[in-house]
């Protein structure tokens, strides 16, 4: 099992950089990215669910108002709240259905994310994603930024879409299809490609 960590990274640079020319630029002209880490549990799961399409300040403003309701979030303390204490924080009803879902299988222990700390990675896809609310982005981006996992792959990201089509100069948007067949040469660190790509459409856009 790969890992992307700092002591890692170095060995992922210098693999990408031989596969593609155009994440070696990047890394060049921008310097490596910065890897971002969540901790493994309830919190980033939730945190994860909230930032599902709308953007990550959004997202960030809404844990906060939890966090200040009820403390770290826990999952027995986040099942004590009603819908309308979870609507005035900010929780869509759907989303308050979903992080209720997460909480209660922790709780009775459907659900052991400790385990997944050694599991494989489509280990680890197909646990997450038998929850409501868990699809492949919310999987993708736990593997990656909780479980630090090498390969991990969100390419349903927005940022990821849109740094591609930046970073490889194309006319459009890269098709699901043709950003993984792009990703294909990028294994086994298809996810520090994703850090570059987000690093890159960041860079590109300041510049």
């Amino acid at each position: 099992m790969l890992l992307l960590t700092e002591a890692t990274l170095n060995e992922g640079l210098n693999y990408l950089a031989e596969q593609d020319a155009d994440l070696a630029r990047v890394v060049k002209h921008h310097g490596p990215p910065q890897l971002r880490h969540r901790p493994q549990g309830f919190s980033t799961l939730l945190k994860i669910i909230l930032g599902q399409q709308v953007s990550r300040s959004s997202a960030d403003s809404t844990y906060q108002r939890l966090s200040n309701a009820i403390g770290p979030p826990l999952p027995v303390n986040f099942l004590a709240l009603d819908d309308e204490s979870l609507r005035s924080i900010g929780f869509s009803r759907q989303k308050s259905r979903y992080g209720r879902e997460l909480a209660a299988a922790l709780v009775d222990g459907r659900l052991d994310l400790d385990s997944l700390g050694e599991a494989d990675d489509d280990t680890v896809r197909a646990v997450l994603t038998a929850l409501p609310g868990i699809g492949p982005w919310s999987a993708e981006i736990y593997l990656l930024f909780a479980l630090r996992r090498s390969d991990a792959w969100p390419a349903s990201d927005l940022g990821v879409i849109v740094g591609a089509q930046k970073v490889k100069n194309l006319p459009a948007r890269p098709s699901r299809l043709e950003l993984d067949d792009m990703a294909e040469a990028w294994r086994p660190w298809r996810g520090l490609a994703a850090f570059i790509l987000w690093h890159g459409y960041q860079e590109i856009e300041a510049a």
